[in-house]
């Protein structure tokens, strides 16, 4: 039965997994699986061809799972290459890009920070959004270099990464910013580190409970929710070093899997 199968989800490494968790606390019963493509991250200094390529390797790989569903839980991907992917195989996707919208739309300081990567920057889709929604308000855009890589090694929180991050957020807080957009899936796992640097006035704003919520009405949308009564095992599939992942997932207190796959 085609609503028993599993959501597929993939990004350029572990960052997805923020997105995957709020998938799997709004959609518990729903069977997942991810793919962690870290030997490719980060995608965001990756040409759009490049980005392309990957995105299409990736979600045949999920499509080979029996997939029902493909989330791309990766802003980079989302931006360069959903359209694509839309176009190329049968199934439902969810993207996810940075929440300009909510931020601009809030905003009393008119004065937003957006961290993201190159690639979602330069993308055409982010370029849209933001002149729909933040042609009025200060937007002060920073590209994350180098956090990707440092999640990836297992150092989100290391002082390393807080003094990268304490530089590069130096011109928000001289504009007075009071929403922080994180808009790339890897950092959510900085936001310790952030709420230490900025101040408390500051929201920090990121996709993934909104990207649950959409997963969960394009699913019953294609009659596609699941309602077997199974013990579900997410699984989660990385083409580098697992124990970077498992770290990573240390925070579900579920059952799951993880093991190296080489794609």
């Amino acid at each position: 039965m085609q609503s028993s199968k599993p959501i597929g989800l993939f990004d350029s490494g572990v960052g997805g997994t923020s997105i995957w968790k709020e998938i799997h606390s709004l959609l518990p019963q729903e069977k997942t699986i991810y793919l962690a493509d870290s030997k490719n991250a980060p995608y965001g200094i990756k040409s759009q061809k490049k980005i392309i390529e990957l995105s299409l390797k990736n979600t045949e790989r999920l499509l080979g799972f029996g997939c029902k569903m493909i989330v791309v839980a990766c802003n980079t991907a989302t931006t360069n290459a959903i359209k694509v992917l839309r176009e190329t195989f049968p199934v439902p996707f969810i993207g996810i890009e940075p929440a300009i919208k909510p931020a601009a739309l809030k905003s009393v300081n008119k004065a937003i920070g957006i961290l993201a990567t190159k690639g979602t920057l330069a993308s055409e889709l982010f370029s849209k959004t933001s002149e729909s929604y933040a042609t009025d308000i200060t937007v002060i855009e920073v590209e994350g270099n180098g956090f990707v890589e440092l999640i990836e090694s297992g150092k989100k929180d290391s002082k390393e990464t807080e003094a990268l991050l304490g530089n590069l957020l130096e011109p928000m807080l001289q504009a007075e910013i009071d929403f922080l957009v994180l808009g790339c899936s890897h950092y959510p796992y900085l936001i310790p580190l952030l709420k230490k640097i900025l101040p408390s006035s500051v929201q920090i704003i990121d996709s993934g409970e909104a990207v649950a919520r959409q997963t969960k009405a394009i699913l019953e949308k294609n009659s596609l929710i699941n309602s077997e009564n199974l013990e579900i095992i997410p699984e989660f599939y990385t083409n580098t070093n697992p124990e970077v992942l498992k770290e990573i997932l240390n925070f579900s207190k579920n059952n799951y899997s993880v093991k190296y796959l080489d794609f």
